[in-house]
């Protein structure tokens, strides 16, 4: 049973990993395609309407990616976690339906408008249907999330006589507290992901010498909006997600930074290896009270560590999700830097013809991916080993007719057939990259 239960694991995890790939771009982009098309509404730019046009069909290569590695996801509630699906399915099922027919319809029927009528549409119904194609996304995104919060924060439920849990306030629901910071933190995130991305194309094309005009265009939005996000995912919005836990799962909060002992005046680790044998950090390097701080807001605040709860209640895999945080926090602080160096280079002129700096936007692009999935790895495992955190633990939830065997088939199978979407992926986009923009200069 253990073995299915980790085969179970993995497979959502690598699943849904793959799978956010997708969205998290298109997120972005929504909102920069809109900057975009506003931009060219108001200035009469045609090089701000034809970027635009460029980046919707990225979204739409993005988007369609999306959809068909996001099915997969549903059926698994049914196959590999239906005792989760039995126990949570009045309430989740409310905000997974409502992400499919009202939003995932909106984003896709005004994407389709957006990509493919704008000489009927005219400017501002096109910019029109750019902002429902953003409103579409982030509602979406919001649905999601609200599922993901109830799991880290249940709130809004009655138990039912056969255990299972029945929603009581629908907009209980919808507006968990944990939403707030949880949601604004992973839709920024989803702009600095975008904004690096844009950013590296207006950098190839200017050290390419390719289609110049799009690549300032390119670059100029990509480091504005990326170091505004960069700031803004680190602070406020990920300073209070942390507050999230520290209040509501401060066993997740121990686990995350290494504290196995409760201290007051704790430090904050910059870096260091988990010893779990020893109960304790291995070569740590850190700031003296600055955990304390940053939690409470008070230099000598006790911040309970590890040896405060009960073992059986601590995260399963600690230096997983310790490193996981970690590789979180420390690309997201040279997201930061990387972004401020270039706002600067950027204000005095000089960043078009820096080119060790547009390299480094340019091979910059793959780290907001990796610092996401390290960010969701960090959520994740940091609510084990709930699945619904205080009310269903993990090994309660699987599939107990699903063998670990059939688990692994599936998951060789997902693996090989994802390789081969992630393979047409990336050839379509290079693809639209290589041909460049509508009216693009040609070299």
């Amino acid at each position: 049973m253990e073995d299915a239960l980790l085969l179970h694991r993995i497979q959502f995890a690598f699943t849904i990993s793959f799978h956010y790939l997708f969205p998290q771009l298109t997120m972005g982009l929504a909102l920069l395609i809109v900057i975009m098309k506003w931009i060219a509404l108001r200035t009469g730019n045609e090089t701000y309407n034809a970027s635009a046009r460029f980046w919707a069909k990225i979204f739409a290569i993005n988007f369609a990616v999306g959809v068909v590695t996001g099915i997969p996801m549903e059926f698994q509630f049914g196959t590999n976690w239906a005792r989760f699906s039995a126990f949570a399915g009045g309430v989740i099922g409310q905000t997974l339906a409502m992400e499919g027919v009202f939003a995932f319809f909106l984003e896709s029927s005004f994407l389709g408008l957006f990509l493919f009528g704008e000489k009927k549409l005219g400017p501002k119904m096109h910019f029109f249907a750019a902002c429902m194609v953003f409103l579409g996304s982030w509602i979406s995104g919001y649905f999601i999330i609200a599922t993901n919060a109830w799991m880290q924060s249940p709130v809004a439920y009655e138990v039912l006589p056969n255990g299972n849990v029945s929603l009581t306030s629908f907009w209980g629901l919808l507006l968990n507290p944990w939403i707030l910071w949880q949601y604004t933190h992973n839709m920024i995130a989803s702009v600095v992901t975008s904004s690096f991305v844009v950013a590296a194309v207006g950098a190839f094309y200017l050290l390419a010498h390719k289609n110049e005009e799009f690549g300032k265009t390119f670059v100029r939005i990509g480091v504005i909006a990326g170091v505004i996000s960069s700031i803004l995912v680190a602070f406020p919005t990920g300073d209070q997600q942390g507050k999230n836990l520290a209040f509501q799962q401060p066993v997740t909060l121990a686990a995350m930074e290494g504290l196995f002992e409760t201290k007051e005046g704790a430090p904050l680790v910059i870096i260091g290896q988990p010893d779990m044998e020893k109960r304790k950090l291995d070569n740590p390097i850190h700031v003296p009270r600055m955990l304390s701080f940053l939690t409470y807001y008070r230099w000598g605040a006790e911040v309970k560590g590890l040896d405060a709860f009960p073992e059986e209640n601590w995260p399963t895999n600690i230096p997983l999700l310790y490193f996981s945080y970690h590789i979180m926090v420390g690309l997201g602080t040279l997201f930061i830097a990387l972004m401020l160096g270039a706002t600067w280079l950027l204000k005095k002129g000089r960043l078009f013809t820096a080119r060790g700096f547009l390299w480094m936007l340019m091979l910059a692009f793959p780290f907001p991916y990796i610092a996401t999935t390290a960010g969701w790895t960090t959520v994740e495992l940091g609510r084990q080993p709930w699945l619904v955190y205080g009310l269903l633990r993990t090994a309660d939830g699987t599939s107990t007719m699903v063998s670990a065997g059939n688990t692994l088939f599936t998951l060789l199978g997902f693996a090989g057939m994802y390789f081969v979407i992630g393979m047409l992926f990336l050839f379509l986009v290079v693809k639209t990259i290589s041909a460049g923009p509508e009216g693009a200069a040609k070299h």
